[in-house]
């Protein structure tokens, strides 16, 4: 009996001093974890950015599972400027994502690139983009298209090809897209559009400043401001709309004028021999947009459709120092933001870029694996002010 209870007393006591030890362990074990947690946090930053997406099937990379090596190409409208680095920091991210939830290292990677033109008007430049990335073959292919009808020769070619195409920032009529990935445009801009009624009174004339005639981006923004404008608000009149992309149709009409003696750019130009003509060549797009502000000095307010236009808009009223003219547009560059706490842009459309790089990679992906997709992927966007700027829940959208 003895020996039996010191061995019992042995036993006992290596029991006490195993889960004496075990205590101290399970606390350091949690330490690393709550890092990790807190490390998971730091990195997804970008969240609140991911949180406008809806459905929310695209603002994560679950059930993603590519091959490893698989190749996705994103095709945007130009290579650099704010807002196309928030795509591409958007796409990098989504690669990323998906690289870290499968696992994927060196050369097992799911590869994911982006590539565009110089600028954003260059359609044979992003078409030949276009070409270039469907020789190399990739399980899917992303792109914001600048010429609605320009690509549809290689959209078939994908298809023949098995190489899904999906859609983004701004899509095309085409049938064989599997998703567009983008604002829902034609809501921001009747938003746009009432904000603008408002700022000006709901009477009065408006000129409306668009990017291109071209792009469905463009297109849905113009014919929407234009709709809201015309259901709703009878008292204000839109005198004209002018078309970036349409700068020397307008050189030519601005030329002509000058030489008939209709219009002048200035005291200098009014001075010189009648004999001298002006050719479109040297008007400049600052005269033509001085020339289309001079034919309406009634104007109260001023639409634009994106970043340059925004910008352009404000330039020439600065020039022709129309303070009191009230101006909407979109996004929300460096300059943008300025001018939007400097007084001189009263509010702002706001885009989501970065989730619209990730949820296109996302899309993407789900194509090349017939997961399905729904037709229209919205990334969602929010109306910015002086007011609001500082708002934690802007901040959160702005880039």
């Amino acid at each position: 009996m003895k020996k039996s209870s010191s061995v019992l007393a042995v036993m006992l006591c290596v029991a006490m001093l195993a889960c004496a030890c075990a205590a101290p362990e399970s606390s350091e074990n949690k330490e690393p974890e709550s890092s990790d947690n807190k490390q998971q946090v730091e990195e997804k930053e970008y969240q609140g950015k991911l949180d406008q997406i809806e459905p929310s099937a695209y603002d994560n990379v679950e059930g993603l599972h590519l091959e490893a090596g698989s190749y996705i190409s994103i095709i945007g409208k130009a290579e650099e400027g704010q807002y196309w680095n928030e795509v591409k920091r958007g796409v990098d991210q989504a690669a990323a994502d998906i690289n870290d939830y499968l696992g994927y290292e060196g050369k097992d990677k799911v590869k994911v690139t982006y590539s565009a033109p110089e600028t954003e008007d260059n359609v044979d430049e992003q078409v030949n983009i276009l070409d270039e990335e469907l020789a190399r073959y990739p399980i899917a292919v992303g792109i914001s298209i600048t010429d609605a009808n320009a690509c549809e020769v290689q959209f078939d070619l994908a298809a023949e090809n098995d190489i899904p195409v999906v859609a983004y920032d701004s899509g095309s009529a085409y049938q064989g897209l599997m998703a567009t990935v983008s604002t829902d445009n034609a809501a921001a801009a009747r938003e746009a559009a009432t904000k603008l009624a408002k700022l000006i009174g709901d009477s009065g004339e408006i000129i409306l400043f668009v990017n291109d005639s071209k792009s469905k981006t463009s297109l849905d923004r113009e014919n929407a401001f234009r709709e809201e404008i015309q259901n709703n608000h009878p008292n204000i009149t839109i005198v004209e709309s002018y078309h970036l992309d349409q700068l020397e149709d307008m050189q030519k009409i601005v030329a002509d004028e000058i030489n008939a003696g209709t219009y002048q750019i200035d005291e200098e130009s009014a001075e010189a021999e009648s004999d001298v003509q002006i050719a479109p060549a040297d008007i400049t797009e600052e005269d033509v947009i001085d020339y289309v502000l001079a034919k309406h000095p009634d104007i109260k307010g001023c639409f634009a459709s994106n970043a340059p236009t925004v910008k352009k808009a404000i330039a020439g009223l600065e020039r022709a120092e129309a303070d009191d003219v009230m101006v909407v547009g979109f996004d929300a560059d460096e300059e943008e933001k300025k001018a939007l706490s400097d007084g001189r842009i009263e509010g702002l459309i706001v885009q989501n870029p970065f989730g619209m790089g990730y949820a296109t990679v996302v899309a993407a992906a789900r194509a090349a694996l017939d997961m399905g997709n729904e037709a229209f992927v919205n990334t969602g966007y929010t109306w910015v002010t002086a007011d609001n700027l500082e708002d934690e829940s802007i901040q959160k959208m702005l880039y």
